[in-house]
């Protein structure tokens, strides 16, 4: 039940709290640390999923904690970088670009109530491939959001991660109505 696949997957629940500290302090070197651990965790997210269909151990421990483990990464992360904080320089997440960060919480949590609504209902929702690149889109702005309070003379890198963060909600606007979608097949 612990294979390697599935640790890597907790791996991602139990560095949130980290991560969340780090974030917290707003020093530049808090933030390349930061960085470097969210690389780190966030690759971990390929790594599982990869180990498990190669190792033919794909358990149910697996399938339900790593979704898990990535809206709780992604919603944590999310959340400390929209925080204001006055003693904070670098703007992470502000203004108009609240929106792609609200519409990817949002979604997330539509999707967890449809699936589920639809688990007892025996209706399976499989993760599409155009949902994974949603995950990885999320994950580099997110990582590029950090990387620009690691270096906040480097506007470039934070530009970087707004662009790919608005990029990721319009994708999880797209997967989110194809959930949706299939979703309301099954309402009475």
């Amino acid at each position: 039940m612990l294979s390697l696949p599935n640790l890597l997957t907790l791996s991602r629940i139990l560095a949130v709290p980290i991560l969340v500290f780090l974030l917290w302090r707003p020093q530049p070197i808090d933030y390349a640390i930061t960085f470097i651990l969210y690389c780190i965790v966030a690759i971990t997210d390929y790594f599982d999923g990869y180990l498990a269909r190669a190792w033919n151990s794909i358990s149910k421990l697996g399938q339900f904690l790593d979704p898990i483990a990535d809206k709780i990464m992604v919603a944590a992360v999310l959340m400390m970088l929209i925080s204001s904080r006055k003693e904070n320089p670098v703007p992470e997440i502000a203004g108009l670009h609240i929106i792609p960060a609200l519409v990817i919480l949002l979604r997330e949590i539509i999707v967890s109530g449809l699936r589920e609504f639809l688990g007892p209902l025996n209706v399976s929702v499989p993760v599409s491939a155009l949902a994974k690149w949603k995950t990885t889109l999320q994950l580099v702005a997110l990582g590029a959001l950090i990387l620009g309070g690691a270096l906040p003379s480097q506007p470039w890198v934070h530009l970087v991660g707004i662009v790919t963060l608005w990029a990721a909600a319009a994708l999880t606007l797209v997967t989110g109505y194809d959930y949706l979608r299939i979703g309301l097949r099954h309402m009475d």
